[in-house]
């Protein structure tokens, strides 16, 4: 094992002796006695390749003070095999361990004797220089380590599927029919500059309605039709199955590849391969697919990327957006951020002009948009029995009513899956509500000096001690349960004769039949109605709007906007019913259907609060002395700050907390040197071989 850089700070054993140099016989006691000549060991038969023959490995060793490249000879008989890019096996700190022949030159830097390849695993170059300068920017812009990059980056190697022979490449399909995208402001423009092969970058907000599966499918194949290939990353199993079927509509099957974590290892890497080798030009996938090694790349898209599921939960964390963006912006490639909603990183992306906005006019969304109506906490309640009973706004009541007298089914949103816990008046099961603000009340838990806590709003936190019903004038409380299985079973009883399905949790629906029917999900779980839905009700909107999350109103409208583009137009009698008040500026922005003006809104108040994207920030957690060990260590940059450490989880017998973590922020143009400084700390801690681990992320979603 030898480096081309200084020694790291580890207090590794001192290199072994080359293989080439024979050990030193021992001395002889009695003298005059013969011994046999030592025999050559096989291993000092090796010589160095004729040509460039130091090899510059990245060992598989997820340390941080050792991600760099490491020298090593190659041996002749391994001239050959040893391409750049291939598998190997080396001898690092005395173990055999695996690595990356990343490049080969004539010379090393490094002064001592070079220790030889052990082995080629494979000489398939899994790791072209295209993808290696990906992964070390990703591994840079996360604080980091090449080594966890390559692991979210390269499948597990299947010796079968790799002796197969390769396929053909799949032939060049047809430029597709773009005339869908005339209904966006530069949307032909932006398919004009992806067929001519023009670095172009674009936030999509797409109609209502749209079949944006389709929409997807056209940029790809426009990419493909002029040799180039195509990157289509979307949040989940769903999506991806709309978003392969059109590509392969388009593209043909041979020259579309479907890349994603769940498929068999063969399977996986036999895709994989295909991509890598060029056979495949439409790579579609879920977050797995971030990387896919596509041949001259011109179309990276994400869609919907507010969605958590793009963000990697594996180190260091790495989000879709992020990574396609850097790909782009190295390939000089187009690329697509999709939605119907807008999150505040894309509307950074908007006004610092690094991208432009694809929408429709006003005048097209109007006509394509359902027709929404915000109903507050205190709404009329339908005066069918069974409706009041089930809390059902009249309006809500009335809207699918008539999705059912004209033949379409009606989507019921409900933000929590079975059954969750809440208090009513004992008497009437009119629901509690808190006199302060009108949010609902809950059991706190725990207890004060031996009594239990009193009820508590969940909006404010305010306690409620002298409960009173509005309805009846009762003082008793009693627990309730409401949720989308209860809620199904109250909206069956309110709408007799017609079929309640559900969609949540284990049990998601794709798609249900254009016929009446009540189909209750949970958010996410929203399957697609053959012709669209007639109605959607949003209900219980303080359940998401009151999460204590910083992106809690982004969320809740892309939410909404994802189940509310199910719906048919209003002037096909579509209606969305959302359970708001209609002042907020999420519903606003419902009500309108501009969540472009809700992300600007959003982005203002993260520069106000210094939260990202505005500010680039570092999450640094662990316990408390393995926190302090790093922050200690951290020099900031000019405009660093720390806020914390704050306890997190648990505490022990004494109080103190177990886990904690500190935020670290910097102004968004010192971004790269905040990464650089936590991943030099983390290093030093490494070489200093610090037991406890220490979890770092950087810009992380979850802040409150």
């Amino acid at each position: 094992m030898n480096s081309s850089e200084p020694a790291p700070l580890w207090d590794l054993p001192e290199p072994s002796r080359s293989a080439s140099e024979p050990k030193a016989a021992p001395a002889k006691k009695a003298a005059g006695r013969k011994t046999a000549p030592r025999k050559p060991s096989r291993r000092g038969q090796l010589q160095p390749a004729p040509e460039l023959p130091v090899a510059k490995v990245v060992v598989d060793i997820p340390l941080a003070h050792l991600d760099r490249t490491f020298d090593y000879q190659v041996p002749e008989k391994l001239h050959e095999a040893a391409v750049a890019g291939c598998r190997v096996r080396v001898r690092f700190a005395g173990q055999l361990v695996d690595g990356y022949l990343v490049e080969r030159t004539d010379k090393s830097e490094y002064e001592r004797k070079l220790a030889y390849l052990e082995r080629v695993t494979s000489s398939e170059p899994v790791l072209p220089p295209a993808l290696h300068a990906v992964c070390r920017s990703v591994a840079d812009r996360y604080a980091g380590t090449l080594s966890d990059v390559l692991r979210l980056a390269l499948p597990p190697r299947h010796a079968k599927v790799e002796g197969e022979p390769p396929r053909e490449p799949a032939p060049a399909p047809e430029a597709p029919d773009v005339s869908a995208w005339a209904r966006y402001q530069r949307g032909e423009a932006f398919l004009e500059a992806i067929a001519e092969g023009r670095q172009a970058n674009a936030v999509w907000q797409a109609l209502p309605g749209e079949d944006w599966p389709r929409r997807l499918a056209e940029a790809a194949a426009t990419a493909a039709a002029h040799g180039r290939g195509a990157v289509v990353v979307v949040p989940d199993h769903r999506d991806l199955t709309r978003v392969h079927a059109a590509c392969v509509e388009l593209v043909g099957e041979q020259g579309v590849a479907a890349l994603i974590a769940g498929l068999g290892p063969a399977e996986r890497y036999r895709r994989w391969l295909s991509v890598l080798r060029g056979s495949v030009r439409v790579v579609v996938g879920t977050r797995a697919a971030m990387f896919a090694p596509v041949a001259d790349p011109g179309l990276f898209v994400v869609w919907d990327d507010g969605d958590d599921l793009h963000l990697d939960p594996h180190a260091p964390y790495p989000h879709v957006r992020d990574v396609l963006m850097d790909r782009a912006h190295a390939t000089k490639s187009a690329f697509i951020v999709g939605g119907f909603a807008r999150t505040a990183e894309a509307q950074l992306l908007v006004e610092s002009g690094w991208a432009q906005q694809v929408q429709a006019d006003r005048a097209v969304l109007r006509a394509a948009a359902p027709r929404v109506t915000p109903v507050g906490e205190d709404f009329d309640v339908a005066r069918d029995e069974a409706a009041r009973v089930a809390r059902l706004p009249a309006v809500a009541f009335e809207a699918a009513r008539q999705a059912f007298a004209a033949g379409l089914p009606a989507l019921v949103q409900v933000p929590r899956r079975g059954y969750v816990p809440g208090l009513s008046c004992g008497q009437c099961r009119t629901p509690a509500h808190c006199r302060r603000c009108a949010g609902p009340l809950a059991l706190p838990g725990g207890s004060v000096d031996g009594a239990p806590r009193p009820p508590a709003c969940r909006w404010c936190g305010v306690p409620e001690t002298a409960f009173r019903c509005p309805a009846c004038g009762s003082v008793r409380l009693r627990a309730v349960v409401v949720g989308a299985k209860r809620t199904a079973e109250e909206l069956g009883r309110a709408f007799p004769g017609v079929p309640v399905r559900t969609s949540g949790a284990a049990e998601v629906l794709a798609t249900v039949p254009g016929r009446p029917a009540l189909v209750v999900c949970t958010p996410g779980a929203e399957p697609v109605a053959e012709g669209g839905y007639g109605a959607a009700l949003l209900l219980d909107g303080w359940a998401l709007l009151g999460r204590q999350d910083l992106r809690a109103a982004e969320e809740t409208l892309r939410r909404w906007m994802a189940a509310g583009a199910l719906v048919r137009p209003a002037s096909s009698g579509g209606r969305v019913v959302v359970g708001a008040e209609a002042g907020l500026a999420v519903v606003q922005a419902l009500v309108r259907w501009d969540p472009g003006w809700h992300a600007s809104q959003e982005l203002e108040q993260r520069r106000e609060l210094g939260f990202p994207p505005a500010m680039r920030m570092a999450s640094v957690e662990g316990s408390p002395a393995a926190v302090a060990s790093v922050l200690d260590d951290l020099p900031l940059p000019e405009t660093g700050e720390i806020l914390g450490p704050v306890p997190l989880g648990d505490f022990d017998d004494e109080g103190n907390a177990e886990r904690e973590r500190a935020l670290v922020r910097v102004a968004r143009p010192e971004g790269r040197a905040l990464a650089a400084t936590v991943r030099d700390a983390v290093a030093r801690r490494d070489a200093r071989k610090a037991t406890e681990p220490v979890r770092v992320q950087l810009d992380p979603l979850d802040l409150i």
